[in-house]
């Protein structure tokens, strides 16, 4: 059956896609703000109004949906990301009604009390201070923070460690209160259903949420970079890393699908936020250049969808005694060569098929559809999914070589080097 789209009375979006493989139903609730709709005082809010909502409600009080889903052989859990912030369950078909009882309450009736929040203060922080000890991290807060200088997107979801010491349960709840409505939000389910029973059956649950003022717009537009900016991070580990970042436009923006395929040429695939496991990318420009010539022990680019331009990055591990500023070079040297010759046919047809496996792995499941139904709604609609391959397809090496020559200059670039206490002295 086509996808089931309608919106209620109240603004909530509700998509559906009946999917008859297995009796399983999937239910993800998506609320739209994350670190895009954050500013400095507030970094973190997103992900920490997250956490509160696992600390319950009257109708189900801190751990009771959670156990009452595990009982019922399902999946509980959430995340929050640039653009949005989302919930989900994935259980057996007949237990949906939990799933919708469990959402609907907590969109509007979630504890975040000062005692709640005190508590996860010491968790969120400990989260922080964890991600601290990554090298990747601290190199990827760095570059990502080098290359915005007025959009949101230059901090990380995490949140500054300032911010996370300072915020009140009063700048939570007053997030949760603006952003947490129904005509801020979209159900997107799929599964093992019959889509117009299912759409009475969320229009039951949700249906008496209140909408609430539209949440305020996001005005940051991010300036045009003029010249490269570079950053050196120094810290433990033996380890160097290089991560390099252009500025690329949103998901909305024509060359979205091109930039897909020149990172399927360059590095073998982006991955997704979901899926996206059993591509190998050895065969990639990047790969034979770097890994095969004992320069890098791995490289990975990622293209991510989002609604505000974001950032095409390539992160490399450097090869034990290998040096950052080789891996640059040849970075530099592969992407002049995109730039100047246009790719084969063989070529562009493999980019093309590695991108399509890519995007096969991360929404081939009964959740994973259902995470896609409502992730692209939330940065464009549900055709963006639904026309994903055919625009994949539609690219042409000529395309390719377009925007490898548009985003991938000198000064668009940030680039950023992270060395291990070998080199440190």
């Amino acid at each position: 059956m086509a996808l089931l789209r309608t919106t209620l009375d109240n603004g909530l979006v509700v998509l559906i896609q009946e999917m008859h493989t297995a009796p399983v139903a999937s239910l993800w609730v998506w609320y739209r703000v994350g670190t895009r709709n954050e500013h400095q005082g507030i970094s973190g809010v997103s992900h920490w109004v997250e956490h509160m909502l696992f600390k319950g409600t009257d109708r189900w009080p801190a751990g009771a949906a959670d156990k009452a889903v595990a009982r019922e052989g399902g999946t509980f859990n959430a995340m929050t990301w640039y653009d949005f912030t989302t919930y989900y369950e994935t259980l057996p078909v007949d237990k949906l009604p939990l799933a919708l009882e469990i959402e609907s309450d907590r969109m509007r009736n979630a504890h975040i009390d000062d005692a709640d929040v005190a508590s996860e203060r010491t968790v969120i922080i400990s989260e922080r201070q964890g991600e601290e000890n990554s090298p990747l991290f601290l190199l990827s807060e760095e570059v990502a923070a080098a290359a915005y200088r007025v959009h949101p997107y230059g901090h990380e979801t995490i949140g500054h460690l300032c911010d996370l010491e300072s915020m009140t349960a009063a700048d939570l709840r007053r997030h949760y209160d603006t952003y947490y409505r129904p005509n801020n939000a979209i159900v997107a389910l799929a599964g093992d259903v019959a889509a117009v029973e299912a759409q009475r059956a969320i229009e039951r649950a949700f249906g008496g949420a209140e909408s609430g003022p539209q949440p305020p717009p996001v005005t940051a537009v991010e300036p045009p970079q003029r010249g490269e900016r570079r950053v050196v991070v120094r810290g433990a580990g033996e380890t160097d890393y290089v991560d390099i970042a252009y500025h690329i436009p949103q998901a909305t923006h024509a060359d979205f699908h091109p930039l897909t395929v020149l990172n399927a040429v360059l590095t073998g695939g982006s991955g997704f936020l979901v899926g996206g496991a059993g591509i190998t990318n050895h065969t990639s420009r990047l790969y034979l250049a770097l890994v095969e010539e004992e320069h890098a022990v791995e490289i990975s680019g990622g293209v991510a969808p989002t609604v505000d331009p974001g950032l095409y990055r390539l992160t490399a591990t450097v090869w034990p005694d290998g040096q950052p500023e080789t891996v640059e070079r040849v970075i530099e040297a592969e992407l002049q060569r995109l730039q100047e010759d246009l790719i084969s046919d063989k070529e562009l047809a493999k980019a093309q098929r590695q991108a399509r496996a890519q995007f096969a792995y991360a929404s081939d499941s009964i959740s994973n559809q259902a995470f896609w139904l409502g992730f692209s709604s939330i940065f464009a609609d549900h055709s963006w999914f639904a026309t994903y391959l055919d625009m994949l397809a539609a690219v042409s090496a000529e395309d390719v070589r377009r925007v490898a020559q548009t985003y991938l200059t000198v000064a668009n670039r940030t680039t950023g080097f992270y060395i291990g206490n070998r080199r440190s002295g």
